[in-house]
């Protein structure tokens, strides 16, 4: 029982990580479906933390990565800290930043 259950925990494990290595965001709900008939309880788990933001993960298994706003929010605050450079405290610096949007 123990070993097959293991190879069922083993063979999710390969195929949900075959579907987020070759983007194939489109079969998460199959896998999902085997998943939850599987009742493995880490599995489960994993399974109910997943459904609770379906459109999320799904974004995440099909679109390409994109750091682009988090870069542009870096680029902001380097340019904010330069122009700051020598003039104040931290203070003024960290008010700047936060108003700067």
């Amino acid at each position: 029982m123990r070993k097959t259950r293991a190879r069922q925990s083993e063979r999710l494990h390969w195929s949900f990580a075959a579907i987020i290595t070759q983007r194939q965001g489109y079969r998460r709900g199959e896998w999902l479906i085997r998943a939850e008939r599987a009742d493995l309880p880490g599995i489960n788990r994993f399974v109910n933390g997943t459904t609770t933001d379906l459109d999320a993960v799904t974004a995440g298994l099909i679109l390409p990565p994109s750091s682009g706003p988090v870069e542009g929010n870096v680029n902001r605050i380097k340019m904010l800290k330069r122009q700051m450079y020598g003039r104040a405290s931290f203070d003024l610096l960290r008010k700047r930043v936060l108003l700067a949007r």
